[in-house]
């Protein structure tokens, strides 16, 4: 009789039947093998309190009245037993004083005597109590300990492979670091809530600047800042589930969301949900948030589309609202479907070297002369159209892309500078743009020292262009430092666009600098616009007082240009004096054109004449 409880249990266990269905079946066998007793079991939560599992014949208002009380020295039999981790016999409710406090739960149902186990797990932890409850005073006869003995066991082996199944599947469905969903559970979420055809708003969220946290302070300060985001997005609104998809990103479903508004309001919730300062030891951070969000039904009406369509709103939130939320829009999809093609063409290109070097010459405003150049991407269409920059420039957001694109870029800037010094064309320099995408991997200056060498090539006749936003870009060391390194190889650097990133003037103080380009917007309301002469003005004195050469971009008119001059700008670059050409129109242009350079010219701080640049 006993094995065949065994077997049937242990059949129930291995097809991965639910704990309570198989401590149901449990009691209800040894309740048919021992005809005169009432079998429970209750388990023991982490915090030590009893929780009822299975008594099938027992009411359930017996179960509810002792559902949570905490074990303890006279908690009934199955309280004492767990709290002492041995055997409890009350072979008398009505006198014991164990059941003092409970005595009123039993004996209105007839309960005379209780007789309780420990049920242990593998490491002998009391997670569980299994007992007999008799209509009668007496304690168990040779069956009932028999019964009991293998009931025990049965319930250890079942209580240990729920364990392992519900780690198993916290660990298939959970995020370890947060404790949320994970992106598994966020897709079965997501097909359930689109299957149900329910309302709902889905979310995307990045937190912003993760990477440049965690080079700065490190990797533990930016898992406490996931965990604070996440403990702060699951505990934003009961209708928002959070769910963590890995990294920096989470997705949030929004139920009962029919609307825009509705929609908005849930991410202004979760914006003011986040903020708020976090510390760790002596170190302090501001939490902030990205989010883009998608509405079932008007924005996708399933999983593929729904999650694309939040996803894109996302990378246009970052682009232009970092630290708010953007809704998708059609015109979204269109503008990241045309950027593929874009990047595919791009690739392309680069793989049938049809990406061209033009260059446009930077000129003397007094006398005209060039003194240096600047590099521009061109890409040879297969019709043989040669299309500019604006026209592919959105590709070189893919960091692949632009690194390959200097690469290819660096090769025949090399090749054409050891061309013209071959032909004996006085020379300064040329100024080639580089990305993030370009510090990202950690090579530029050995790809460029490399590229340089092999034509044998002196680094003097290279600028390295570089705008704000790439300065900014990921740690607040990284580009600084590399191009910091750089100039120590003999480079200049060129700080590009200037006066159109956020803190312009604040970034002379820590940047590594030799050249500033003033940006065309300024340029193009020179003489017609107080404030600009005010600014550009201003720039120019600033740059003269800090030794830091000048060069205003986009000069299209001659009364700029005289504007400039009167300012104290000496060098320039536009359609006026030159648009950028190929190779062969930039050596005509040298030749009649180059800056020519007296007999024994005095020396600049670095030695060098050829580092002038005026």
């Amino acid at each position: 009789m006993l094995l065949r409880l065994q077997t049937e249990v242990l059949e129930a266990v291995a097809r991965g039947e639910p704990l309570v269905s198989v401590a149901d079946l449990l009691c209800r066998r040894a309740q048919e093998l021992a005809s005169d007793a009432i079998c429970s079991i209750l388990m023991v939560d982490a915090e030590s309190r009893l929780r009822p599992l299975a008594a099938p014949s027992l009411p359930l208002s017996f179960s509810s009245a002792i559902d949570g009380v905490a074990i303890g020295d006279k908690v009934g039999s199955c309280g004492t037993a767990a709290f002492r981790n041995e055997a409890v016999m009350v072979t008398d409710i009505a006198t014991d004083p164990l059941w003092d406090g409970f005595r009123s739960l039993a004996e209105p149902l007839g309960l005379r005597a209780c007789w309780s186990s420990p049920i242990r797990n593998s490491a002998n932890q009391v997670v569980a109590t299994f007992a007999f409850y008799y209509r009668t005073a007496r304690g168990p006869d040779d069956l009932e300990r028999s019964i009991v003995e293998t009931c025990v066991h049965l319930c250890s082996i079942a209580i240990d492979n729920e364990i392992v199944r519900e780690r198993s599947h916290r660990l298939a469905y959970y995020d370890a670091l947060t404790g949320l969903p994970n992106r598994g559970r966020f897709n079965e979420l997501l097909g359930r809530a689109i299957r149900l055809q329910v309302p709902f708003g889905l979310m995307l969220v990045d937190i912003d600047h993760l990477k440049l946290v965690n080079d700065t302070v490190g990797h533990a300060f930016g898992d406490m800042l996931i965990r604070t985001v996440a403990e702060r997005l699951a505990n934003c609104h009961p209708s928002l589930t959070a769910c963590r998809l890995g990294g920096d990103e989470f997705a949030i479903l929004v139920s009962d969301c029919h609307s825009d508004h509705a929609l908005r309001d849930a991410a202004n919730r979760m914006l003011n949900a986040v903020s708020g300062l976090i510390q760790m030891d002596d170190q302090t951070i501001d939490p902030h948030i990205t989010i883009g969000g998608a509405l079932f039904g008007p924005d996708g009406d399933d999983e593929a589309s729904l999650s694309q369509n939040a996803d894109f709103a996302l990378y246009h939130a970052k682009e232009i609202r970092r630290g708010g939320y953007v809704r998708f829009t059609p015109g979204m999809r269109t503008a990241m479907m045309e950027r593929a093609t874009m990047v595919r063409n791009v690739d392309q290109a680069l793989a049938d070297r049809r990406m061209l070097v033009h260059y446009q010459p930077i000129v003397r405003l007094d006398t005209a002369e060039i003194v240096g150049l600047e590099a521009l991407a061109r890409m040879r269409m297969p019709d043989g159209r040669i299309a500019a920059a604006g026209e592919f420039h959105a590709a070189l957001a893919d960091p692949r892309i632009a690194w390959q694109l200097t690469g290819q870029m660096l090769t025949q800037i090399a090749a054409d500078i050891r061309q013209w010094l071959d032909l004996s064309i006085p020379f300064q320099h040329v100024g080639i743009n580089v990305t993030t995408g370009d510090f990202q991997r950690g090579d530029l200056e050995s790809r460029i020292v490399e590229t340089f060498e092999r034509t044998n090539v002196p680094l003097k006749h290279l600028i390295l262009e570089v705008n704000e936003s790439v300065y900014m870009a990921g740690s607040d060391q990284m580009v600084p430092k590399a191009v910091s390194d750089l100039r120590q190889r003999g480079l200049l650097v060129a700080l590009d666009d200037f006066g159109t990133g956020f803190a312009s003037l604040t970034h002379l103080l820590s940047f590594p600098v030799d050249v500033i380009k003033i940006d065309k917007s300024f340029i193009d309301r020179l003489g017609a616009d107080r404030a600009s002469d005010v600014v550009v003005g201003s720039i120019i004195d600033i740059a003269r007082k800090l030794d830091i050469k000048l060069v205003a971009e986009g000069i299209e008119s001659a009364s700029q240009a005289s504007i400039l001059s009167e300012l104290g700008c000496s060098m320039g670059q536009g359609y006026l004096f030159a648009r950028p050409g190929s190779f062969a129109d930039t050596t005509h242009l040298l030749s009649m054109f180059s800056q020519r350079i007296a007999p024994n010219p005095a020396p600049d701080a670095n030695g060098d004449q050829l580092r002038r640049m005026d």
